[in-house]
């Protein structure tokens, strides 16, 4: 890590997608419905090789009780616990939808919760869901079943169900402890409280815990945001989770409550950032990319280690690359050479099932280019590197004469140090593997013709 300069971090701090998928999902189209959907669940179900492979479920619940002001998530804020009680009988008629044309019992091995706030659910509504998805699905032994946790919701009783359960991952919303942070973005949390919770997780035997951080948030500072990496060191958990706040409060409506004079400078930001670095650097934990760290000992970094990384809408993942059906409102999932999302509103999401229909409003088709620079960008992503023989083999091209214009485009981030480009393939050095993104964009011919990139967050 201590090869990554300030000034690297300058010259990469631009917009660029996050490459959860390829194409990402501003190019999904209304033109792809249900029953284009349908049709991809159908092949799957009849399809040899699909079904020998376990599939990965995201559910997503939307409500929060209080408003965090830098969240771009697809939320609702209520204090109607009840609310949730009718969402998840349209999230158990959904999932029927669902196993009417992919078959009943169907092996999942990732199962992710995420909102919006899944602990906004109530006891009975958290045994409620997991009963449903257990009796759609059939839950495959050592498997990753994770949820996103708000500390504010939870307690140590909360997480011994979540355990009984079957979830063996956590994830909790940290984002600061600094308390002038956190009354500036309506998110107050005692740090004592997020200690004594992730003391019971490990008590619990959770697998894995993982902590999330935001820098440039309003009111930070490099010097009060060592504070909190001090504190997150002493925390140890083992993965963390840093994002950089993006302030896009003409497409995020509550970000408008944030005072933009009390945002830091782009200059401060990046000194946040390099001293993150080096600070998890000297704490022990591993780089597993885009904005993840891990512990050597934890699945995330031993499978980087292994070459067994893999990458879908919930990030970086140990488990193979497989389908992903997403449940509830403006899910995303993708189902053989397709992706799809939910209707983003609850009206519209519970009107399509009203009428018997899966609540698929866009997605997307991909294309055979599409699918050879899938395969490309996502070997950059979890791999840092591509071997220009198993790309020809698997999509029977020349690497070279098919991606010419792209490897000329590398030889600039070649003289940065930041890749390699060989005669059998190309290869992300040490430092390159911080800017992956970056290398990654090189071979994305939507981003490559469209050079409108603001709606991204920035690279670093």
């Amino acid at each position: 890590m201590t090869a990554v300069t300030p000034e690297l971090l300058r010259r990469f701090d631009v917009p660029g997608p996050r490459y959860t998928s390829y194409p990402t999902a501003d190019r999904f189209v209304e033109a792809f419905g249900q029953e284009e959907y349908v049709i991809a669940l159908q092949e799957r179900k009849v399809g040899s090789a699909a079904k020998a492979l376990p599939l990965s479920l995201y559910v997503h619940i939307p409500f929060c009780e209080a408003l965090c002001y830098y969240c771009a998530c697809n939320k609702i804020i209520t204090r109607h616990p009840e609310r949730a009680d009718v969402y998840l009988r349209y999230l158990a008629r959904e999932i029927d939808l669902h196993t009417a044309h992919c078959g009943v019992g169907q092996p999942v091995s990732q199962v992710h919760l995420g909102g919006g706030t899944p602990t906004f659910l109530g006891d009975d509504g958290l045994r409620a869901l997991v009963a449903m998805l257990r009796r759609g699905f059939t839950w495959v032994p050592g498997g990753e079943y994770s949820i996103e946790v708000d500390p504010r919701t939870v307690t140590e009783d909360r997480l011994a169900l979540l355990a009984e359960l079957g979830f063996n991952r956590l994830s909790f919303g940290v984002q600061d402890f600094d308390p002038q942070v956190q009354k500036a973005v309506h998110r107050v949390q005692p740090a004592e409280q997020v200690f004594a919770l992730v003391e019971a997780a490990r008590r619990l035997g959770f697998d894995s815990v993982n902590v999330d951080l935001i820098y440039g948030l309003p009111r930070q500072t490099p010097e009060s945001f060592d504070r909190t990496l001090a504190q997150v060191a002493e925390l140890r958990p083992d993965r963390i989770a840093l994002y950089a706040y993006a302030h896009l409060p003409e497409r995020f409506k509550p970000q408008r409550r944030i005072v933009p004079a009390e945002l830091p400078l782009a200059s401060a930001k990046v000194a946040m950032l390099s001293r993150s670095l080096q600070a998890f650097e000297q704490a022990g934990y591993m780089y597993v990319g885009m904005d993840h760290f891990a512990l050597p000992t934890d699945a995330l970094a031993v499978a980087k280690r292994q070459g067994r990384l893999h990458r879908n809408f919930q990030g970086y993942s140990t488990q193979p690359d497989c389908d992903l059906i997403g449940l509830g409102v403006s899910a995303i999932g993708r189902v053989g050479a397709t992706y799809s999302q939910n209707a983003k509103t609850l009206d519209e999401y519970y009107d399509f099932i009203d009428q018997g229909r899966l609540p698929v409003v866009r997605g997307l088709a991909l294309t055979r280019d599409d699918l050879v620079r899938r395969a490309v960008i996502m070997a950059l992503m979890c791999q840092g590197e591509v071997l220009f023989e198993s790309i020809e083999q698997a999509w029977l091209i020349d690497f070279r004469h098919y991606f010419a214009a792209e490897i000329e485009q590398l030889e600039g981030l070649s003289e940065q140090g930041l890749v390699a480009v060989g005669g059998d393939g190309i290869a992300v050095t040490p430092t390159g593997w911080f800017f992956v993104r970056g290398v990654a964009m090189v071979f994305d011919r939507h981003l490559q013709v469209d050079r409108n990139r603001a709606r991204f967050s920035r690279i670093i």
